[in-house]
């Protein structure tokens, strides 16, 4: 049995890959951090491409400039001045002299600023540090930074050449120094120089790139004089016997470059495949190693440097095989330089912080009382939704309030009903908050897909899972629509009385509450087993019976073989419309790596459990005499058919009320809005099976790929897209919801919707 869940573990998620996202600084799209005036622009935004540093450096300077608080201290400058007042606070301080700094002084020099950039090596320090006739990617191709700085060399050289031309035309001066921490003060940043001098400035853009410490192998031998980490001259080791370390492009290209010179190169990869290369240089290693020019040993790990060897673990057996050396090369990258940030107060991704912390605490609460007095929880009587004496205190505003109680056939006599239910005050906040942040989402995100797929999302919330159930419904009921004919039995069927029919009839209706079940039409939308209360029901109700199969069995699977599991996840559940508008811009926290993947299964188990009630409903449908409606009432609902017994250890609290609820919504600042959706959510579990025979795939072109993991950063499904991006292969993870940040927020436009055709080849589709 065990080997059977194993491989089924392995068929529905556990054959996708799982890679991390690394910890950097968080900034908004136009670099500023939550320090206000502190940007970050550059490699630590995530993205390193030339064009797009260049392009960062320039829009901080513009957004800056633009803010009426910056305006004001210059302004207040100017007039000081001109009455022979000089200040010592520069307007901006620039930490890095790379292509974002120095596009970012460019900037402040045409807007007449007082600024200085601060190096602690030299210029473009980490150009120069490339090999010898490294080739650069200055690509997007079509793209044109904003600013005077632009970018044109195809080579390390001619790119240098153009650059320091560039920065000599427009007499930008570099400033020797190390910057060792930034202040906020009030007004000013202080700028602590190595040595202990202080600069004031009233912003600070930090363009220092990978700046930190290089990464390591952790092996002893590690700090022999004859290992580096990186490669100037590939000449000076001619005939020597050479390891390079690492899979990425610095490492491919170096190992491609000691191959040229003639060096004996072995290249040591610790996973099984090349993938995060470009195709290039990934075709150039496998030519030279069928030519022997070059030995590659995948899935292998150095695990000894020694004077005249190398001790490496080789696959298949990870046997340990001595490595005649005489230099090893470590291309492994730097670690972005996280504690600089942490000192001047910057949040980093992944990290919390004490008061970060105690919000979430407190929200978290907040969850526990709001979802428990909503649901008729141990809170219920803490806060009545309506207390007896408001309808007396609205009435001394001219007695509407009664008449209208007493008139329910218009729509503000059945508002005022619908405002006594717990229910609805709950479902009116989750509507607007979808609506709101919906337009602040497309406000953030202006893309064709965004501005439909939000739309729609409102739409669907706003209209059959809030005004239908909540006012329109209600009102035909008051109003005779559901007393005759076919909609009476209509009504009958899918929103039974709570009163006898001769009652309802005759217009004897409760003093608050609707006599029908009219919130049962959130089952119109909500496909079982996300709602389950109109299956499981006391006595079988046929027809929301065929309904629920319908939804689950016939129409969400076609949707999800043709558009993927997001056809229903992102674009008409209520659950993914609050993921996608309040918990956009929280999509960054959710967590990644093969560890959290494993709860993945979690909504498996909780389906499994869902199916098993429902064996046991129908049981107590059929044979009556055996007991097992009780026992179901009791671990479904959590009380006896007598209701003398609770049990909140059921799966009304436990998955309903506590995962979906508390843990799904109490933690969106923590892990983004998708931790419901992602790891608990039964009719996701059951998408995910479907998933697996979908035609849908997110495609890639992997000539375009810069694995600058953009894509998989931005998954609040915690997918490793740029996997799937690096081998230039379609994305099929089933977790996948179709919310498109990762195809709208990769630089390179490298991603796109689509499904597979007959013929293998990919169908895009429309709306990418």
């Amino acid at each position: 049995m065990l080997g059977i869940l194993s491989r089924y573990a392995h068929w529905l998620h556990g054959q996708w890959p799982a890679g991390l996202v690394e910890k950097l600084p968080i900034v908004a799209s136009d670099g500023e951090s939550n320090v206000p005036g502190l940007y970050v622009v550059g490699d630590l935004t995530g993205v390193p491409l030339l064009k797009f540093a260049l392009q960062s450096g320039t829009l901080a300077v513009r957004t800056i400039v633009a803010d009426p608080t910056f305006r004001t201290h210059a302004t207040a400058e100017t007039n000081g001045a001109k009455n022979g007042m000089k200040s010592d606070i520069l307007d901006i301080a620039i930490l890095g002299a790379g292509v974002s700094g120095i596009a970012a002084a460019a900037e402040s020099k045409k807007q007449h600023l007082s600024f200085k950039v601060f190096e602690a090596s030299q210029a473009f320090n980490t150009l120069i540090n490339f090999p010898n006739q490294k080739p650069i990617y200055t690509y997007p191709l079509e793209m044109v930074p904003a600013g005077d700085v632009q970018v044109h060399g195809d080579v390390k050289e001619t790119l240098l050449e153009e650059l320091e031309q560039q920065r000599s035309k427009l007499g930008l001066e570099i400033e020797a120094a190390r910057v060792v921490g930034v202040k906020p003060r009030s007004g000013h940043f202080d700028v602590e120089l190595d040595g202990g001098s202080i600069i004031k400035a009233r912003r600070v853009i930090v363009a220092i790139g990978r700046s930190g410490n290089f990464r390591t192998l952790g092996v002893p031998g590690e700090t022999l004089p004859k290992v580096f980490n990186r490669l100037h001259d590939p000449k000076e080791y001619s005939g020597k016997a050479v390891l390079v370390v690492g899979g990425g492009d610095s490492a491919l290209e170096t190992a491609i470059a000691l191959s040229g010179a003639h060096a004996n190169v072995t290249l040591s990869y610790r996973k099984g495949e090349l993938a995060r290369a470009k195709p290039e240089n990934i075709e150039k290693v496998k030519s030279l190693t069928e030519q022997g020019d070059l030995r590659l040993e995948l899935g292998s790990a150095v695990t000894e440097v020694q004077d005249k060897n190398v001790l490496l673990q080789v696959a298949p057996n990870r046997a340990t095989e001595v490595l005649p050396n005489d230099f090893v090369f470590t291309m492994l990258g730097r670690e972005a330089p996280l504690d600089f940030f942490r000192r001047a107060d910057v949040r980093i991704s992944g990290e919390t912080t004490t008061l970060s912390t105690v919000a979430l605490i407190s929200f978290f609460l907040f969850c526990v009382f709001v979802y428990t007095w909503k649901s008729g929880g141990p809170t219920q009587h803490w806060l009545d939704p309506f207390p007896d004496k408001m309808p007396e205190f609205i009435a001394s505003f001219g007695g509407w309030w009664d008449a209208h109680v007493a008139d329910r056939s218009t729509l503000l006599g059945t508002l005022a009903v619908s405002l006594k239910s717990r229910s609805f005050y709950y479902t009116l906040t989750y509507s607007l908050c979808v609506v709101i942040f919906g337009f602040k989402r497309m406000k953030r995100r202006p893309t064709s897909y965004v501005r439909v797929q939000t739309l729609f999302l409102m739409a669907v919330q706003v209209v059959p899972l809030f005004i239908l159930p909540e006012l329109i419904f209600p009102w035909l009921g008051y109003n005779g629509w559901f007393n005759t004919g076919f909609l009476r039995t209509v009504a009958d069927n899918l929103f039974e009385l709570y009163i006898p029919a001769e009652q309802y009839l005759s217009g004897q209706w409760p003093e608050w509450g609707h006599p029908r079940a009219y919130w049962r039409a959130y089952g119109f939308i909500l496909a079982w087993p996300l709602m389950v209360y109109n299956v499981f029901t006391p006595a079988p109700m046929l027809w929301w019976l065929v309904i629920a199969f319908i939804q689950t069995c016939v129409i969400i699977p076609g949707l999800v073989y043709f558009f993927g599991k997001g056809a229903y996840c992102g674009w008409i559940c209520s659950c993914g419309a609050l993921a996608e508008t309040l918990g956009d811009s929280l999509r960054h926290k959710m967590p990644h790596g093969p560890r959290v993947n494993k709860l993945n299964l979690a909504g498996q188990v909780i389906l499994a459990i869902v199916v098993a009630l429902l064996g046991l409903r129908i049981a107590g449908w059929i044979w009556p005499s055996l007991g097992a409606g009780n026992l179901f009432e009791l671990l479904f609902e959590g009380k006896n058919e007598g209701g003398t017994t609770v049990n909140y250890f059921s799966y009304k609290w436990i998955v309903d009320v506590g995962l979906a609820g508390i843990v799904g919504v109490g933690l969106y600042f923590k892990y983004s809005g998708r931790v419901w959706c992602r790891f608990f959510c039964p009719l996701a579990a059951l998408m995910h099976i479907y998933a697996r025979f979908s035609r849908f795939r997110i495609f890639a072109e992997k000539k375009k790929c810069i694995s600058c993991n953009v894509c998989t950063s931005v998954c609040h499904q915690g997918i490793d897209i740029m996997s799937f991006a690096n081998k230039g292969i379609p994305m099929e993870d089933p977790e996948c919801v179709r919310c498109s940040a990762c195809v709208q927020s990769c630089p390179t436009g490298v991603l796109s919707f689509g499904k597979t055709g007959r013929s293998g080849l990919p169908i895009l589709d429309w709306l990418n």
